[in-house]
């Protein structure tokens, strides 16, 4: 079976002949496939080496998948179906060690090589922030692209205890290894007080383009998702979904939570504006399912996972 094969192959389970309930939890009730079989491969990265708080986003990519059985085919909005445009499956899982951190950003690269010679676009559900980073070095090997990023955090500091890979420091990183333009990123509610008032420094002398909660309670989404298509540009770009970037009372199972985020209406806005940027793959990090026990937080990452699929697929027709 190869990408030629029809995207009836490629179905979510109906629900009306297998109850959402039953059968094997895979993404969005995908077939399990291979990354040459696909246009969009759909992942899990289940590892949290990299938090510096609360831990439990290893166990994100199941719960996902779990609460991702509510997903349906059609977006309410736009009347689109990525399935059937697209040929998108359940490519598994990210190798990982959770016994050695370099090991595992090392695997992680690797898996993600694979889906990129393979042709497909990576849609991933992680695992903290630090596994932006190896999908980086897997996906812009041919040179830096640039960066929406929705989160409460820039992710761009340099060190925690002496460590320089952690969930708090992957886009800087990825700024010096090359793999971002930091011209052509963009940040989006970030938020909650810092530990140093340096903490910003290396984001903005590299010209990243930080939107605090502030200016876009007072600009709104359209407005500042005008800027960050403007920003990008029709260049390849990278889309990084953090939960945190909502707001707690909507989604609490996160390790690293701050007050007075976005809300998931706006969340789905905005990502809905992505539409017709050249996506290169996208991640939806940081839910900790035993951190809610409800699944709330799993469910948000799950629906915001189909909105990206939605406008990366529209960015392939």
């Amino acid at each position: 079976m190869n990408k030629k094969t029809s995207n009836a192959e490629f179905q979510p389970l109906d629900s009306g002949v297998v109850p959402r309930f039953a059968g094997f939890p895979t993404f969005m009730r995908l077939p399990i496939a291979q990354a040459d079989q696909v246009d969009v491969a759909i992942v899990g990265v289940p590892f949290d080496g990299g938090t510096t708080n609360r831990t439990g986003a290893r166990h994100g990519p199941r719960e996902i998948r779990n609460q991702s059985s509510l997903v349906r085919r059609v977006h309410h909005v736009t009347g689109f179906s990525p399935f059937d445009r697209f040929k998108c499956g359940d490519c598994g899982d990210a190798p990982v060690n959770p016994l050695d951190l370099m090991a595992s950003l090392a695997s992680i690269e690797e898996f993600f090589a694979k889906i990129h010679k393979a042709r497909a676009r990576p849609l991933t559900a992680g695992g903290d922030h630090l596994i932006s980073l190896p999908i980086l070095r897997a996906l812009a090997k041919k040179g830096p692209v640039g960066l929406v990023h929705f989160d409460a955090h820039s992710d761009t500091y340099d060190s925690f205890f002496g460590n320089r890979f952690n969930h708090g420091t992957p886009f800087r990183r990825a700024i010096e290894e090359g793999l971002l333009d930091p011209k052509r990123v963009i940040q989006i509610g970030i938020r909650g007080a810092i530990s140093d008032s340096s903490n910003y420094d290396f984001a903005r002398d590299q010209g990243v383009r930080i939107v605090f909660i502030e200016e876009f309670a007072e600009r709104g989404p359209k407005a500042v998702m005008a800027e960050a298509r403007q920003l990008v540009g029709d260049h390849p770009t990278y889309v990084s979904f953090d939960i945190d970037a909502l707001d707690p009372s909507i989604a609490p199972g996160t390790g690293t939570p701050e007050i007075g985020g976005i809300t998931t209406r706006e969340a789905q806005a905005m990502v809905r504006m992505l539409d017709g940027i050249d996506i290169i793959g996208a991640d939806l990090v940081e839910v900790s399912p035993p951190l809610d026990p409800t699944g709330a937080t799993a469910l948000a990452g799950a629906t915001m996972m189909f909105e990206l699929l939605c406008v990366m697929a529209s960015s392939r027709r």
